[in-house]
């Protein structure tokens, strides 16, 4: 009698699914600064998991069954690389933020499509960044088995990040946790240059009062100098 070994057959879970990461310079702006956001305010949360235009497979043996979000966070999942994101290899967990920002390509029924996925799957929030005119946000949080719209987002606060959504002159902004908004990593650079620039502009200040108040000490010192060398007691002046 011969035993043979049960195994399942070998099923490829491609990384990508041959779509663009984004349609126009717009939606990637927005898409970079989501990711990179997020992933700077948990940097020092090794159970955070942040992913850009990254699948999701979410049955095992199914690879069809699949989405890529622009954006989403995972809690409960530690950071690093990974092809695709399986949820049967990831402890079961769902993302729990998804985020999309809007494109041409993105049409009502894509739309759709997505959001019952999300819900189906176990998101507990959803976002879809309008960034162009007319920019808005629109927002879902679980509530049971349900993704459920959020009336008013503007001044809405997510609930697992932390990030406050604001259509401000005609603009989406959004906030971090520390009520600072969240800007693209050239404009990053751009502050920690200026930051540094100032920094340098204090510092040659500080230089020149310096010089400035040895200045004029030593010309202090040399004046009492002088009047000594006359016979003139100084320090009872």
């Amino acid at each position: 009698m011969s035993l043979a070994a049960s195994t399942k057959p070998l099923i490829d879970y491609p990384d990508s699914d041959g779509e663009p990461m984004s349609d126009n310079t717009v939606q990637f702006d927005w898409i970079a600064t989501l990711k990179w956001s997020a992933d700077s305010y948990f940097r020092d949360d090794p159970q955070v998991f942040v992913a850009g235009d990254h699948l999701i497979y979410t049955v095992e043996g199914e690879r069809e069954i699949r989405q890529a979000p622009d954006v989403y966070v995972v809690f409960g999942r530690p950071k690093g690389h990974r092809g695709s994101y399986k949820v049967w290899e990831e402890a079961g967990i769902f993302p729990q933020v998804i985020f999309e920002v809007w494109s041409p390509r993105n049409g009502d029924t894509l739309t759709v499509e997505k959001l019952a996925f999300y819900e189906r799957y176990g998101a507990e929030e959803h976002y879809i960044i309008y960034p162009e005119f007319p920019a808005h946000v629109a927002g879902w949080l679980r509530e049971g088995d349900s993704l459920v719209r959020v009336p008013q987002i503007n001044g809405f606060v997510s609930p697992r990040l932390g990030f406050r959504f604001e259509i401000q002159t005609g603009e989406v902004r959004i906030y971090g946790p520390d009520n600072k908004e969240l800007v693209s990593p050239l404009e990053v650079f751009r502050e920690r240059d200026y930051e540094r620039e100032q920094a340098e502009l204090q510092r040659l200040r500080a230089e020149a009062e310096k010089q400035r108040a040895e200045a004029e000490k030593q010309r202090a010192d040399q004046f009492a100098a002088m009047l000594r060398k006359l016979g003139v007691d100084v320090d009872t002046l």
